[in-house]
């Protein structure tokens, strides 16, 4: 039995209930009858009853749940509603979901980002649940004169042993004048009936119908059409500009210049924006006002010489060339180990810049009058993009509006706004609402990549081929790449980890599983040819590591679990069978902790026409509880695909500042043909609340198939993307 601390009193809930309603909404339908009609169901109550900031219910049943995170294809617009669902106890197949907009004065952590969102949010919606439905009991209780132990509920019905029973919504409006308990009772997960249950995406028959869920389905009276022009190469601004032409076309409304971070505006770490002066077309349609921007004579100038763009690979390998002044972590004596050892082995990785590319380009509506600003879009991070709204605007937050749309992927792509801040300064400017579109080129070019990458490993093997000694030395442009505390840190005597920072005016930003994205290839390909340097099977050699970090660790700081992390090791070995061989099947394995949680993989390959072709992955996770299983193993599936074909094919690349990649026709994805034809994911059934699951199962499959591929062709891959590692195997046939 749990019991959980309520986190608001009666006041704060009056409060909150009485704001303006924002975030998820659910509808549960059923009404003080038991067998409610098929006409029943479909009324709309004539009044609703707020029983607390999350949650209110009609006098008829139906029950609305208000729950803040954007939706960007990772499935809480389901699953968050499911955790409500389950300790408000009632019938999923009743439920019906909207979403809704930024609220900061009910919500915290309005955010899509960091795979947390059912992580921060799962005592908070648990709490909410088990609330309402306390104040439903309470109410049940007094108006029977009966205790409340004696209530039970079932789908949204409350019963008596006496035979007495009643809707939720028949104890609504008695409800909503209950005093909020200081404590409620959670449910034994052992009880759960709808938590881990699969469940389908609530908005799939929206999407299959081509419903209008998305930012660039939105529509708004007198709206018009915005595009942009910015810079060709970072380190370039705008010159003059010659619009006679795109002006006197048809549709064009008007040709502006505008600067959505002016000089002196106080930026958050989510304005990245390396081109906030910029070209703008306003028109009537999409396609008139492409046709204008096209007619734009344009003349731009460099920022000047000395901040031009780095050769960003020269900088890193200049970099790690060097010892860092300050180790970000040192045990033991590593030149000691390294001096000494029997064997050094010593490989580098690097990894290319790249762009999101989500299938929605960047979008975003505004309205902005004298006193308010309305904004409508796919944003990650809508409380930031309020702050900074807020200054560009001259207007007090609370009269900025932003409501979430879908996203059609964010990637970490949305969690930087300067689109919407972009759309809400032209909406000033001309005075009338606006939606702005980004091109493909827009965006491709704007900047916001996943930093390019440059890592050096080095392990010291003794006389025994015991690893004695292990260094990592890495870089990245505009930011670390090294999780010094990660694994293998405490599993060796003498370990050192060093990071530096490559400065560059190409923008950068979070990209799906950031920094892990990469390392966890680096970390887990080397360990692989540490453990064939040793003698010893790949699993076998990283299973000794952690039992030397269960049994006696090193240091401190280990910020992983070595039994959780060997757990899913043993759990990934044992599903797929390693150890067995198939006539040309060939296996690779990796394993890596992010966000919270454990990933191991294992992955076959085959060659097909001289290239090694992935057949099939295995995968197992420990992430707490599985909420949604159906929506965990979309997540799982997607992850995998995406890391193998970026992997494999993608890359940003820049001739004196300007992307050489604008578009798909010259930037690389994974095709079907490409992608596992099979994909088994096994979960951990270990009760822990649930952690990360929309970005841990990307870093690690990069390194098994690079560990399969050497098994197939007896060539190790070192730089991503593998099919342009031109000293390895060309894998640009692989369909």
């Amino acid at each position: 039995m749990t019991f959980i601390k309520t986190t608001y009193n009666r006041r704060s809930f009056l409060k909150v209930s009485a704001s303006a309603s924002g975030g998820l909404v659910l509808g549960f339908s059923w009404l003080a009858s038991c067998n409610p009609t098929t006409e029943q169901l479909r009324l709309m109550p004539e009044e609703w009853f707020n029983i607390n900031a999350f949650l209110k219910i009609g006098d008829n049943g139906l029950v609305t749940i208000m729950s803040p995170n954007p939706e960007i294809g990772q499935n809480v617009k389901t699953s968050m509603p499911m955790i409500v669902a389950e300790e408000l106890d009632v019938i999923w197949k009743d439920v019906i979901v909207e979403q809704a907009g930024l609220d900061t004065k009910k919500y915290t952590r309005q955010l899509a980002g960091g795979s947390q969102s059912i992580r921060q949010g799962w005592q908070s919606l648990r709490m909410a649940g088990a609330t309402a439905r306390h104040m439903l009991l309470q109410a049940a209780a007094k108006q029977w004169n009966v205790p409340i132990s004696e209530l039970s509920t079932e789908g949204g019905i409350i019963n008596h042993p006496s035979g007495k029973s009643a809707g939720y919504g028949e104890m609504a409006s008695a409800a909503a004048n209950q005093t909020v308990p200081e404590e409620v009772e959670l449910k034994d997960p052992k009880d759960f009936k709808i938590i881990g249950t699969p469940t389908k995406n609530v908005d799939g028959p929206k999407i299959i119908k081509g419903e209008p869920l998305f930012g660039l389905d939105y529509q708004h009276e007198g709206m018009l059409i915005a595009m942009i022009e910015h810079p060709p190469a970072f380190g370039m601004k705008l010159k003059s500009v010659d619009d006679r032409e795109a002006r006197s076309m048809p549709g064009i409304k008007d040709v502006l210049t505008i600067d959505s971070l002016p000089e002196g505006t106080e930026k958050q770490w989510s304005d990245v924006n390396a081109f906030p002066q910029l070209v703008v077309v306003v028109g009537n349609t999409t396609w008139e006002v492409m046709k204008a921007k096209k007619a734009l004579k344009i003349e731009w100038e460099r920022v000047s010489e000395g901040e031009s763009t780095l050769d960003y690979k020269e900088g890193l390998t200049k970099l790690l060339e060097k010892p860092a002044e300050e180790p970000a972590r040192k045990d033991g004596d590593p030149d000691w180990a390294f001096k000494n050892a029997a064997l050094v082995i010593e490989k580098t990785y690097t990894a290319p810049f790249l762009a999101h590319n989500t299938m929605e380009p960047m979008n975003f509506f505004a309205n902005v009058t004298s006193d308010r600003a309305e904004l409508v879009g796919p944003i990650q991070t809508p409380e930031y993009m309020s702050k900074t709204a807020s200054k560009v605007l001259g207007l007090p937050e609370d009269k900025i509006a932003i409501m979430m749309t879908r996203m059609g992927g964010g990637f970490g792509r949305r969690l930087y706004g300067h689109f919407g801040i972009e759309a809400a300064v032209i909406s000033q400017k001309i005075n009338a609402p606006v939606k702005l579109i980004y091109t493909r080129e827009d965006d491709m070019t704007q900047g916001t990549y996943r930093p390019a990458y440059k890592v050096k490993y080095r392990a010291a093997l003794d006389e025994n081929n015991k690893l004695i000694g292990f260094h990592v030395r890495g870089a990245g442009t505009n930011g670390s790449l090294v999780f010094a505390n990660r694994f293998p840190a405490g599993t060796v005597d003498h370990y050192l980890a060093e990071n530096y920072v490559l400065d560059s005016n190409i923008s950068v930003g979070a990209w799906r599983a950031p920094r892990s994205n990469f390392i966890a290839c680096a970390e887990q390909s080397f360990l692989d040819e540490v453990a064939e340097a040793a003698g010893k099977d790949p699993i076998d050699f990283r299973l000794e590591l952690f039992d030397r970090a269960i049994s006696n660790p090193v240091g401190e700081k280990n910020d992983y679990d070595p039994e959780r992390y060997a757990g899913v090791l043993k759990l990934v070995k044992e599903k797929s069978q390693w150890g067995t061989s198939k006539p040309g099947v060939h296996r690779g394995v990796s394993a890596y902790y992010c966000h919270n949680s454990y990933v191991a993989q294992v992955l076959d390959v085959v060659v097909e026409n001289n290239n090694p072709k992935v057949v099939k992955v295995w995968c197992a996770i420990d992430c707490g509880i599985v909420v949604n299983p159906e929506g965990a193993r979309n997540q799982v599936e997607g992850g995998i695909t995406d890391g193998i074909g970026h992997a494999l094919y993608s890359a940003m690349t820049f001739e004196d500042g300007k992307p050489e990649q604008n578009n798909f026709n010259n930037y690389r994805l994974i095709r079907h043909g490409e992608a596992p034809l099979e994909i088994e994911t096994f979960f951990v059934d270990n009760g822990i609340d649930p952690t990360g699951l929309g970005e841990p199962s990307l870093p690690p499959v990069a390194a098994a198939m690079a560990n399969a591929f050497y098994q197939a062709t007896g060539k190790r891959y070192y730089n991503q993307p593998f099919m342009y590692d031109e000293s390895k195997m060309d894998l640009r046939n692989t369909i």
